[in-house]
């Protein structure tokens, strides 16, 4: 199944029904004037958002705001979706020919895109960290409007990769206590290795300046508006699809004047939108991936073929991957 610029052919994942994915071939055209045709190395699955495609739990008001930048298909299904893919330009390239790129593209062995849509990895991002560039972006954008000052007391509910981005970026600020908090108590050391604390629910120190809730779950977002301080901001990062969530705003959520936000990546944050364009924000996010310690997200890779047979256990929570990583031979 493997493709080639010589070929033209393409082998892509696609979601066809709920529970259901296949690996079709696919006919590509040579790259037009100012694109680029890139050979896949590395992908990695975003286990929150592809476990509601693979389910078929986007919202039918979410169709359009839900597609990613070179989805292929319309939702509910056959969708080609995806948006982490990292791979060597082998044609059209000019600048970027015989580089290493990270691409918002779903699952597939080659693909072309425009020139613009391509990040080169800078030497001191190796391609299988670079598949956390998306989440790393999302992370970076809720940091943006999170606003953590030096000194704060933060602390990010959900050990999940974006969580934990987010806690790693909290943490590289001048005298923040940074707590990453988790029902898994094995992620104690991940937030080591991430150089932050850890607490299980219930157990995290209280009072915080500023709390971010990344777990995608209503208990979660339960322990982070319990952990605000008067006056703190809860940044709510989650995206349930479908799932009607109950928040408790009662109780002394009103006395203690509580903050709660919202974060999405599908713009840029408001205090850096008059500056930044998604493009310049991206290239920021893959030269943030420059720490090997965040190596420590990566699951070991699974190949590309592999996928159909793999993919319900990559998307089952009880596995406990964070983030997966698939290689193309």
């Amino acid at each position: 199944m493997a493709a080639s610029a010589s070929t033209d052919i393409a082998s892509a994942l696609w979601y066809r029904g709920p529970g259901q994915v296949e690996i079709r071939r696919e006919g590509m055209a040579p790259p037009r004037a100012g694109e680029v045709r890139v050979k896949t190395i590395y992908s990695a699955i975003s286990r929150g958002t592809e476990s509601l495609v693979f389910g078929g739990r986007v919202p039918v008001s979410e169709f359009e705001r839900m597609r990613a930048p070179f989805m292929a298909g319309s939702f509910p299904f056959p969708v080609k979706y995806g948006y982490a893919a990292v791979g060597r330009v082998e044609s059209g390239g000019g600048a970027l020919q015989g580089k290493n790129v990270f691409a918002l593209f779903p699952h597939q062995t080659a693909f072309n895109i425009p020139a613009s849509a391509a990040v080169a990895l800078p030497e001191d991002v190796p391609a299988r960290r670079a598949v956390l560039a998306a989440n790393m972006e999302t992370a970076l954008n809720g940091v943006w409007d999170a606003t953590p000052a030096p000194a704060d007391r933060i602390a990010v509910v959900g050990a999940g990769v974006v969580g934990s981005l987010v806690a790693y970026l909290c943490g590289r600020i001048p005298g923040t206590d940074v707590t990453l908090v988790d029902i898994n108590p094995g992620r104690a050391k991940l937030a080591e290795t991430l150089g932050v604390s850890f607490a299980e629910p219930g157990k995290g120190r209280g009072d915080c300046d500023l709390i971010v809730h990344a777990s995608g779950s209503p208990d979660g977002l339960r322990t982070a508006l319990e952990l605000g301080g008067d006056e703190a901001t809860v940044l709510e990062m989650s995206w349930y699809g479908d799932a009607a969530v109950t928040a408790i705003l009662g109780g002394s959520f009103h006395s203690r004047r509580l903050r709660l936000i919202s974060s999405q990546v599908g713009r840029v944050a408001p205090s850096h939108r008059p500056r930044w364009t998604r493009v310049r924000r991206l290239a920021a996010a893959v030269a943030l991936l420059n720490d090997q310690r965040l190596d420590a997200l990566l699951a070991p890779a699974i190949a590309f073929g592999d996928l159909p047979d793999q993919l319900p256990g990559i998307l089952d929570a009880k596995t406990g991957i964070l983030c997966q990583p698939v290689v193309y031979s």
